[in-house]
């Protein structure tokens, strides 16, 4: 089977399969082609366009302003022997915690073009640095999906922490030593002007987002026209073959292919120590679609995607792993209201001027902190060689 299929005419033959299937699908079932179109643009209006767009902006400026390379000159002698990656690589890991998915990725992808890592360096970045956000885990699953507040404070935490033991583990990738060489002067740092890093910014962040929208919405139609046609059961069927409950089945197969459908499938109020062990193993997964996202930055780039995806699976099961032994060791207690869990649909539905003045603060707030931190430490270096 494999044999075939590295064969160019078998290949092509499977695609041109899949398109006539999709069409037929889209040709019998219009109607849920359209919903799933609205449902999409309207999950992109209010919540990617206002969460992401602040967040592109602010990571093209932290490195075209020259931010990062300063921050990584002061943060050299931490990530160097703790992930094997230049200090300016701690913009791309604290803005890929703080923006969510995939501000990391895109900010890892930028710093790798400006020179400020290698390609190594850039892949072992990519493994790690694409987080969800707080306001996601905290509000959306913790307060939303399970209606418990500690459930998300305790989601957050191994996602944080697994989402580092990654970082750790994925610093033996690519063998040899990578770095600078003993000796070896820094490069000068390179930076434009304000209004030309300002101008740049805004228009590489409206079209990363579009491209972001393009595929939310892609996703969407997608999986409107699998549920309604019982592919998405079919998938659940194969999965409970290799011994997955039914229910258990279907939840996974969401949340591999959308992380959002996948933690709203998790309402319920038995086994909540399974349903939370999941919802971190989806939470690092991410879902296909965030990757698809991911991996349109990096197709021109000639960065691994097997490096990312594989960082990714590792992720969710380290998390999952972590959950799962807290709340053995600290159990939680069933959500105390039934209508908390129906709070998902309630916070996604902010309107777009509410959340996009919120995320374009607090992407204000972390620019103004990164900016602040770098002049303090270049005044502190400057005294020191005065």
């Amino acid at each position: 089977m494999l044999r075939l299929l590295r064969e160019k005419r078998v290949r092509d033959a499977l695609a041109a399969l899949a398109l006539l299937v999709a069409t037929a699908g889209l040709v019998a079932a219009p109607g849920e082609a359209i919903e799933g179109a609205k449902d999409g643009l309207l999950l992109c209006f209010n919540v990617i366009v206002p969460s992401l767009f602040p967040f592109f902006v602010l990571s093209s400026l932290v490195v075209d302003l020259g931010l990062a390379a300063y921050l990584g000159r002061a943060l050299e002698g931490l990530m160097r022997p703790l992930f094997r990656v230049s200090g300016s690589c701690a913009a791309a890991v604290a803005l890929g915690f703080i923006g969510g998915y995939p501000v990391g990725a895109r900010t890892a992808l930028q710093l790798y073009e400006q020179g400020l890592c290698s390609k190594t360096e850039a892949e072992r970045l990519l493994a790690f640095c694409n987080n969800s956000g707080p306001a996601f885990i905290l509000g959306v699953v913790g307060a939303g999906i399970f209606g418990d507040s500690r459930v998300g404070l305790l989601l957050y935490l191994t996602h944080a922490l697994a989402s580092l033991l990654v970082g750790l583990l994925f610093r033996f990738y690519g063998g040899g030593r990578v770095g600078r060489a003993c000796g070896q002067r820094p490069k000068p740092i390179r930076t434009v002007t304000l209004p030309a890093a300002f101008t740049g910014a805004v228009s590489r962040a409206l079209q990363s987002t579009l491209n972001i929208c393009a595929f939310v919405v892609f996703f969407a139609v997608v999986l409107r026209l699998l549920s309604a046609y019982g592919a998405l059961s079919a998938l659940a069927e194969l999965l409970s073959l290799a011994g997955f409950e039914g229910e258990w089945a279907r939840r996974l197969v969401a949340g591999l292919l959308e992380l959002s459908s996948g933690v709203a499938s998790l309402r319920g109020s038995a086994q909540l120590v399974g349903r939370v062990s999941m919802a971190a193993f989806m939470l690092g997964w991410a879902g296909l679609s965030v990757h698809c996202q991911v991996l349109s930055f990096l197709v021109d780039s000639g960065l691994s995607a097997r490096v990312y995806l594989a960082g990714k699976l590792c992720h969710g099961l380290i998390a999952a792993a972590l959950t799962y032994l807290l709340t053995r060791l600290f159990p939680l207690s069933a959500p105390v209201a039934d209508y908390l869990a129906e709070q998902t649909e309630s916070i996604a539905a902010l309107d777009f001027s509410t959340a996009l003045a919120a995320s374009t603060l607090a992407a204000l707030a972390g620019w103004l902190i990164l900016a602040g931190l770098c002049g303090f430490l270049l005044r502190k270096k400057c005294g020191n060689a005065a």
